[in-house]
Formats: C-alpha cells, sequence, structure tokens
C-alpha cells in the first residue's frame, strides 16, 4: 500500500470523483508541511528568544503557517468528510429524510464556503493596505487563503451533493475497512460443543 493509498480516505468513495483524490493527497502532503513547518517555527522561536537573540520574523511565519493550516485543512476536511462531524443526525436516518437532510447539510456547508469566497477576496483586497511586521509585507499574503480554502470547500461540497444525489448518500461501508472490529462468534447456542 502505497502513501498515496494511506492518505487518500477511501471512506464514502460513493461521494467522491476519483480525479479528485490527487487534489486531495496534495492537500493533505500540504497540511503535513504546514504542520511540520508551525511546529519547528514555534520552537525556532522558543530557543531564539531562551538564549536572548530572538528572531522577530519566526512571528510572522508562525502565525501564515498556522493561518494555512487551518483553511487548507478545513477543505480537505470537507472532502473526507471529517469536519464538525455534522452527518451524525442523518447517518441515523434512511430514505427520504436521509436525502433530506444530507442535502441540507451540503448546502449549508456550500453556503459557507460561498462566505469564504466572498468576504475572504473583500478582505484580501483591504489586506494591502495594511502592513505586517518587521517585513513590511502586505497582510493580504495571509488573507489570500480564505478564498481559495473558500473555492476548494464548494467544490467539494459539489462533489458530495451531485453524487449524494445520483447514487444516494445512504450506502453502507464495509466495517473491516474502517477498522471496526466485528464481534466474535462463541458459539452460544450449539450443540456441538463437548
Amino acid at each position: 500500500m502505497s502513501i498515496a493509498d494511506k492518505l487518500v480516505l477511501q471512506r464514502q468513495r460513493h461521494l467522491k470523483w476519483r480525479k479528485l483524490d490527487a487534489l486531495e493527497l496534495v492537500l493533505m502532503m500540504l497540511c503535513g508541511a504546514l504542520c511540520f513547518g508551525f511546529s519547528m517555527s514555534v520552537t525556532a522561536d522558543i530557543v531564539t528568544r531562551t538564549i536572548g537573540h530572538p528572531w522577530l520574523w519566526l512571528q510572522e511565519v508562525t502565525s501564515t503557517l498556522f493561518v494555512y493550516a487551518i483553511f487548507i485543512g478545513a477543505a480537505v476536511a470537507t472532502r473526507r468528510n471529517d469536519h464538525l462531524y455534522l452527518t451524525a443526525i442523518a447517518e441515523s436516518m434512511h430514505g427520504a429524510p436521509r436525502l433530506v437532510v444530507e442535502i441540507v447539510l451540503r448546502l449549508v456547508v456550500l453556503g459557507v464556503a460561498l462566505c469564504l469566497i466572498w468576504y475572504g477576496y473583500l478582505n484580501f483586497l483591504r489586506g494591502f493596505g495594511s502592513f505586517r511586521l518587521p517585513s513590511g509585507t502586505p497582510i493580504a499574503s495571509l488573507y489570500v487563503v480564505i478564498p481559495l480554502s473558500g473555492v476548494l470547500i464548494a467544490l467539494f461540497a459539489i462533489e458530495q451533493l451531485v453524487n449524494g444525489i445520483a447514487n444516494g448518500f445512504d450506502r453502507p461501508e464495509l466495517l473491516e475497512s474502517e477498522g471496526v472490529i466485528l464481534p466474535l462468534q462463541t458459539g452460544a447456542g450449539r450443540s456441538d460443543r463437548t
């Protein structure tokens, strides 16, 4: 099993397009790199402050990596259906009620994505009037990820809506593929015991 097979979640395949698996893989690797970079920059910031020679630019790097990791992570969590687990109620339903709840949930996520796109873009444009210290880069460099995340979240919500309406949201998964341990057959009630 390759690393790509481990990073691209196989759960709920009926809601996903195979062509977006490569994007999910890239986003997962990017999230890992951002979290690793965040951890290293925080560590370096602590060490340089402790020895009395702080690198002030590390705070900018740390905040940038943190914000990018949050918004890219939110997008990939939408694809993997790992976000705020809104589907807990829907998974207890079947048939038409589940279809309605699943569609409403995806439309809510799509609405949030559209808000991220619109207001994130406005915030990005306003960010050219403010600058980060000590580098002097426009704060828009920090805000650019917000509308990008909105676009990705919208894409993944539409993917799930289209496939869910076409294939149904209610499709049982193989329990073994998710690491669920099945109960043992104990043989209780059998007469062949000695």
